[in-house]
């Protein structure tokens, strides 16, 4: 007789053969928002990816129980890591190496014209400093990011030390894991709570946060519409990203990549650009706080707020529960004082 293996079984024993770093208090819940579900007039439930409770919480949390855990794996004593000046991953990392034990050196860019005491020494960027972290910001240009990562190579080398490169916001193929696992997460509360969930919404940067989900609910059997709300860049650019890490993260599983054709993304609220909110991301920001408390950033998840307000209020969602999956960033907010949220 053939065993029939259950397909979440199967993805959490693809899972549990990559070193992993315990570090997010999960799973996180899923909470109905019942308040914000009446004025919208749409049932919404929130997945509360910015309790994962680790360094102030966050999404990147989860995709540094991998990184980490390879870094171990691979001898390394020192994590290198990218960003913003404002960077939740670049805090989420400062604090995950500070708890691990292992240097963190951050590279912080000047990518959002943005000034001021606040934002260029409060927020994330302070949070960096507490625990620990090196910090060197430079000016979002080629040339001397390319100056900084040599510097840091000599530095690095001068001292013996073996270092994990992360990309932005830890999207690699390692860091994407997280995200699967996540997913896998979600999939069964989804089922345990026998709510139908035609739509899932959730902030896309770097790529690794959606193609995780996407890969994991796929793998668990839920088809859900993903929708990704580009924050960082256009839509193409995401796609690419996101493409990428589809195969890279399925190669890791032993499985086949979700088609290309699942992936939805969404560039409509981009506005201005990375970390420059609009009126109407304000607005969703002040609606989620004034209906249910939640918090949101100015950056990431203000913006993926924007666009389900958007969309319920253009009729685009199906009839059934939508998802929005709340990323963290709060603690950015301490670096945007002049925002009027009043």
């Amino acid at each position: 007789m053939t065993e029939v293996v259950d397909p979440v079984e199967a993805l959490a024993r693809q899972l549990a053969r990559h070193p992993r770093e315990p570090l997010a208090d999960s799973p996180t819940p899923l909470r109905a928002a019942p308040r914000l579900s009446e004025d919208l007039g749409q049932e919404v439930w929130v997945k509360r990816d910015d309790l994962t409770g680790f360094g102030l919480g966050g999404n990147k949390v989860r995709k540094l129980e991998f990184l980490l855990g390879r870094a171990r794996a691979d001898g390394c004593d020192t994590i290198v890591t990218f960003g913003a000046l404002q960077s939740n991953h670049a805090r989420q990392t400062a604090a995950a190496c500070a708890a691990g034990g292992l240097r963190c050196e951050l590279i912080l860019t000047r990518a959002v014209p943005r000034s001021g005491e606040a934002f260029e020494h409060g927020g994330n960027l302070a949070l960096d400093h507490l625990f620990g972290a090196t910090v060197t910001v430079v000016d979002d240009d080629d040339d001397a990011i390319a100056a900084a990562i040599g510097t840091l190579h000599e530095r690095i080398d001068a001292r013996g030390g073996v270092a994990r490169w992360v990309p932005p916001g830890g999207s690699d193929a390692v860091g994407t894991l997280g995200y699967v696992a996540a997913g896998v997460e979600l999939a069964e509360q989804i089922t345990a709570s026998g709510l139908t969930v035609d739509d899932v919404v959730v902030a896309a940067s770097t790529g690794g946060t959606y193609a995780g989900l996407l890969t994991g609910l796929r793998l668990s059997g839920i088809g859900s519409r993903l929708h990704g709300i580009c924050v960082y860049r256009d839509a193409e650019h995401t796609r690419d990203a996101v493409e990428g890490l589809l195969v890279g993260v399925a190669d890791l599983l032993g499985t086949s990549p979700v088609s290309f054709d699942e992936i939805l993304l969404d560039d409509a609220h981009l506005g201005a650009g990375y970390g420059l909110p609009s009126p109407g991301t304000l607005d969703a920001m002040r609606l989620f706080a004034r209906t249910e408390a939640l918090v949101l950033d100015p950056v990431y998840t203000g913006k993926a707020a924007e666009a389900l307000v958007a969309r319920v209020r253009a009729g685009t969602l199906g009839p059934g529960v939508t998802v929005f999956v709340h990323t963290g960033g709060a603690p950015a907010l301490g670096a945007y004082p002049d925002l009027d949220l009043a």
